[in-house]
């Protein structure tokens, strides 16, 4: 019996130890404050594709990523987001939005992405996105959009993404952006609108960096010269917003929609077009060369001094003092930038972008960077020896002239000289030959010539009236021809027929 009372006193005491299983003991199945048939995982709440009219009272507080897109959402109330103060990303794509309002995005400080695509706004007000000073993307496509208050962007300092493709916009202001800050944006969208009027002067004073992410296709826009120049000088230089989407580049020729032709297909409509009245339109890029290893320093140059100045990569990364994310590239004090080791990477376009009270929000400079490897150095050449030996040459040379006998020289350039052994016609005409000696009569005490030259004579043939017919020996010496002495008559040589040479 006791040990009965033993058992069912564990029992109890196990009982109220565990408690029941819907106890606090056990954790419940779903988040605290996450809302009925929506997703909580971490710090993300997935809402999407529920049919909700409306949003959720209770969102719980550790929100980062907030998903409500694919619903039948038609308003947002002023201060919704207060509870949210971790949100960074912000769905709302494909609901029933006509209109934002004031204070909807109040608390929204540290909101990253804003997607407001694929609803049905019509405009967009002074105050509609107030509060929203760290927003990077805006994502505005697919909308009813006709009209943008002159200041609608005005506080998204930090936006660098805007796309506002796909709605129904007929102009937009490329002067002040409708108030955003050239320093950030890199993305432009306005593909796909009823634009059909563009301030050319305002088009092409923007930024380089902006030009490359300038997206105006599918647009009805005017067949004007000056455009047709800047777009195809754009398409020339490889802008990417130009050349993915020239064939989609169309413009009205008589103002009808029947008359739209392809800017870059159809050249015979610009034929007549001079390219004169779109000289100035763009400061035209400064070319530099640089080295690798190599350092660089390039300066804003600006008509009056800036109060801020920022640069922008090839690699489309914001540059302000201290420098680049990696090191590589310095901002120093005075707004200029410095590459202290020039490498591969650091070649394109560096873009330097002024702002000031007494300067434009776009004037910029841009500087185009080729980098090359450098060339080896040939070894050094010690000219100074080789100067010496030519001098030295050169007045051995001029001694040699001044002070060589010629005679030795010429007899031995003579004396090398033969004639060339072809059979003469004197060897034909005549079988009696003649030696005469070459030392003249009246020098005995002459060395005779130790050279015998053979002189052949024809006294006896017609037309020579006495005269000595004289055909050379192949050992003639040139350069003595004063030794051999004939006289002119027929008598005075001794003829001795046709019996052989006289040697003397």
């Amino acid at each position: 019996m006791t040990w009965l009372m033993l058992l069912g006193a564990l029992l109890c005491m196990l009982c109220v130890g565990l408690g029941a299983p819907d106890s606090e003991g056990f954790p419940p199945r779903t988040p605290h404050n996450c809302p009925h048939k929506c997703i909580c995982a971490a710090d993300l709440l997935s809402c999407t594709g529920l049919g909700l009219q409306d949003v959720p009272a209770e969102l719980p507080a550790a929100t980062a990523d907030l998903d409500l897109s694919h619903n039948a959402l038609q308003r947002l109330r002023p201060g919704w987001l207060a509870p949210l103060f971790q949100l960074r990303a912000l769905h709302l794509g494909h609901n029933e939005l006509e209109a934002l309002g004031l204070g909807v995005f109040a608390n929204a400080s540290g909101l990253r992405l804003l997607d407001l695509s694929s609803n049905a706004l019509r405009a967009l007000g002074r105050h509609d996105l107030d509060g929203l000073g760290a927003l990077e993307k805006l994502l505005l496509f697919n909308n009813r959009l006709l009209h943008l208050d002159e200041h609608a962007f005005h506080g998204l300092s930090a936006l660098s993404h805007l796309y506002l493709g796909c709605n129904e916009l007929a102009s937009f202001s490329f002067d002040h952006l409708h108030g955003l800050s050239a320093t950030h944006l890199l993305t432009l969208d306005l593909s796909s609108n009823r634009l059909g009027h563009i301030s050319v002067p305002e088009l092409a004073a923007l930024p380089a960096f902006l030009k490359n992410g300038l997206y105006l296709h599918n647009n009805p826009l005017p067949c004007d010269c000056r455009l047709y120049h800047l777009l195809q000088r754009w398409h020339q230089r490889g802008l990417s917003a130009v050349r993915d989407f020239a064939r989609e580049y169309i413009c009205l020729a008589f103002k009808v929609p029947a008359s739209r032709v392809r800017f870059f297909q159809h050249s015979r409509v610009f034929e007549n077009c001079s390219s004169a009245p779109a000289l100035g339109l763009e400061r035209p890029e400064e070319h530099l060369y640089a080295l690798v290893g190599r350092s660089l320093r390039l300066y804003c140059n600006t008509s009056v001094p800036a109060m801020h100045i920022a640069w922008v990569s090839p690699q489309q990364e914001l540059l302000r003092a201290p420098g680049s994310r990696d090191g590589s590239i310095a901002v120093l004090a005075d707004g200029s930038l410095a590459i202290g080791n020039v490498q591969e990477q650091h070649a394109g376009l560096f873009v330097c972008l002024a702002t000031g009270p007494r300067l434009h929000h776009n004037q910029t400079h841009e500087y185009n960077v080729s980098v090359h490897f450098p060339r080896p150095e040939p070894e050094a050449f010690n000219t100074g020896f080789t100067t010496l030996l030519g001098c030295a040459v050169g007045l051995v040379l001029v001694l040699l002239y001044l002070f060589a006998p010629p005679c030795c020289c010429c007899r031995r350039a003579c004396r090398c000289r033969r004639w060339p052994r072809t059979p003469s016609p004197l060897h034909e005409l005549s079988a009696q030959s003649s030696v005469l000696s070459t030392t003249p009569p009246d020098a005995p005490s002459r060395k005779a010539s130790v050279h015998k030259h053979v002189v052949f004579l024809e006294p006896g043939r017609r037309g020579l009236n006495g005269r000595v017919q004289l055909a050379v020996a192949e050992e003639f010496d040139l350069c003595n021809p004063g030794d051999l002495q004939l006289k002119a008559g027929s008598e005075s040589a001794s003829s001795i027929g046709s019996e052989g040479p006289m040697t003397t």
